[in-house]
């Protein structure tokens, strides 16, 4: 792949340049075609109102993150010490990962995606759908300097579409 900015063979797939520093993040979104798809590669994931991410320690116990969850009607927690993002717990990770595990010894650093894909508010929702339909999973961290901001799922980002369609 060339770098759009100056032309430096690069590796697709990075996110920088590693000649110009450019951002290459979203170098690789197709021109819309159609109205719609120019609305959903114009809209930034701050327009869709992100939730704010409930957050656990990696130190803690799955039973812990159980609780937390159901207690706060989420179905992931960003998983964070010293308020950097370390990872994402979803309930799909605890129901596939805890099978015969105790709940009060199992720790959240062993359960959890670790290095998930995080977007930033300035992101597209075109960016994050894809992320989302290629990675496979249905929530993504909102991160600046490495702390969460914001979370948005895959039901935020239907229910934009579905506003935007109506």
């Amino acid at each position: 792949m060339i770098c759009p900015s100056c032309g430096f063979e690069i590796i697709q797939g990075v996110d920088e340049c590693e000649n110009c520093g450019a951002d290459l993040r979203t170098s690789d979104i197709p021109a819309p075609g159609t109205a719609f798809e120019a609305k959903l590669v114009g809209v930034r994931l701050a327009e869709v109102h992100p939730q704010l991410p409930m957050t656990i320690a990696s130190g803690a116990t799955a039973a812990d993150a159980i609780r937390q969850m159901q207690e706060t009607s989420v179905g992931c927690l960003i998983v964070a010490d010293n308020g950097h993002v370390k990872g994402i717990l979803s309930e799909r990770d605890l129901v596939l990962k805890t099978h015969g595990a105790p709940l009060d010894g199992t720790l959240v650093s062993a359960l959890m995606t670790a290095d998930p894909v995080v977007l930033r508010e300035d992101d597209s929702v075109a960016v994050a759908i894809h992320k989302m339909a290629v990675g496979g999973f249905r929530h993504i961290p909102l991160v600046t300097d490495g702390q969460a901001t914001g979370i948005v799922s895959a039901r935020d980002l239907f229910r934009y579409i579905l506003d935007a369609l109506g």
